[in-house]
């Protein structure tokens, strides 16, 4: 069984301005029209991925014109032979704006051993519980198109840093593919194409070992990556494999280029990763909610804050961030079914969360912080976390497009 394979990856030739050509996952700046207004005016008539993707903050636009330019555009782009393939391992090199530098490896992960629902014994998880309302229109983009475009960053748990940060030690050694600014204060970013491809194939097939997953979380399951960022865009992937698949024979499913996806791979234990709390504000909660919750989480070693009217309170949860998150979560969706008017939002940053609950006479709930030691062992014994778990950086840190690769 192979979870992972060498990617055929298309990279557009040196005609193309790269800085033009990239762009961040339509998934951010939702919000912020302003944001693609700006990116648009940058691009102008240059070829970019800008006009291969349909941004969030324009889902409520006309979707079918939209996505049957984009589907023009892919095979326009592809026919103008705009783009050079590397059939390599490519290991990325990535400034951020705080000057950290996150380190990743592109590669093609098995679809088959992905699963997206809450508990699977699948290889590849999701990290926090995918919203099923947000894959029509991704599905719509993609059943037609003939490429994939990706902004998925899966995550590995590599402590000892013997796969991708081992590969740093001979980045002398390799070519560079592309050296470029990133648009829109997106930092820099570097491509090398790997010179040991096997042997780091051998190396990422074998963390399916099931001595090595006992070993390390004392549980009988399979695990091997989670998805850090993009698992909306994986899931989008799997579902088109899955109505691909349908009319190919079992020989064909095994060759076909759309079972495999094209994402980036980061140790989980890269320092340039930071986990950051997204906090709950109940509008419309009152000190109901608050007695109700300190009833109800009785166990375990640590707090959480709870604000309400100008007075905090400490609430018992589990010393593991990830089954606190849970646990807190599954309080909130169970008293909302008998108080229906209750509003969840979900918050970034303390001060933000203070001033909001002030505001609006809300509840507000100080989440705990993913734990990377405990995410990869919470994952396999609980499944995905509840949705909006955790944040990993600033918007602008999330990852360009920038790669493609057929899947037709």
């Amino acid at each position: 069984m192979n979870l992972v394979k060498i990617p055929d990856i298309l990279i557009p030739n040196k005609k193309i301005d790269y800085s033009k050509w990239s762009c961040i996952a339509c998934d951010q700046f939702s919000s912020q029209p302003k944001y693609w207004a700006a990116l648009t005016e940058i691009v102008g008539d240059s070829p970019s991925v800008l006009n291969l993707i349909l941004p969030e903050a324009y889902l409520n636009l006309n979707q079918d014109e939209k996505i049957e330019n984009i589907n023009k555009t892919m095979s326009q782009y592809v026919n103008d032979n705009i783009f050079e393939n590397v059939n390599s391992f490519v290991f990325v090199k990535r400034t951020l704006n705080n000057g950290k530098v996150r380190l990743g490896l592109m590669i093609e992960v098995d679809l088959e051993q992905y699963e997206y629902t809450d508990c699977n014994n699948a290889y590849i998880k999701a990290t926090e519980k995918t919203v099923t309302e947000r894959l029509p229109a991704r599905i719509n983009i993609r059943k037609n198109a003939c490429l994939e475009l990706p902004h998925i960053m899966m995550l590995l748990d590599d402590k000892s840093g013997d796969i991708i940060e081992n590969l740093y030690k001979d980045i002398d050694k390799m070519d560079i593919l592309y050296d470029f600014e990133l648009n829109m204060n997106g930092g820099h970013i570097t491509g090398y194409k790997v010179t040991n491809n096997e042997k780091l194939l051998e190396k990422l097939n074998g963390l399916t070992d099931k001595n090595l997953i006992k070993s390390k979380y004392n549980f009988d399951g399979n695990i091997a990556f989670i998805v850090g960022d993009g698992n909306h865009s994986l899931a989008t992937a799997k579902e088109c494999w899955n109505l691909i698949k349908q009319n190919l024979s079992k020989e064909e499913q095994l060759t076909h280029r759309a079972r495999y996806a094209l994402v980036e791979l980061v140790n989980i234990y890269d320092k340039s990763l930071e986990f950051e709390s997204i906090h709950r504000l109940l509008v419309g909660a009152d000190i109901n909610f608050v007695k109700s919750m300190s009833k109800t989480l009785t166990k375990g070693d640590s707090k959480v804050k709870v604000i309400y009217d100008n007075k905090e309170y400490l609430i018992s949860v589990s010393s593991n961030p990830s089954d606190a998150i849970k646990d807190i979560q599954d309080f909130i969706d169970n008293y909302k079914k008998s108080n229906l008017a209750i509003e969840e939002d979900y918050i970034h940053g303390d001060d933000a969360l203070l001033e909001l609950a002030k505001k609006h006479n809300a509840v507000g709930i100080f989440m705990p912080t993913i734990s990377k030691d405990g995410l990869f062992d919470y994952c396999l014994r609980r499944g995905a976390l509840p949705r909006k778990s955790f944040s990993m950086g600033n918007a602008e840190d999330k990852r360009y497009y920038f790669e493609a690769k057929k899947i037709k």
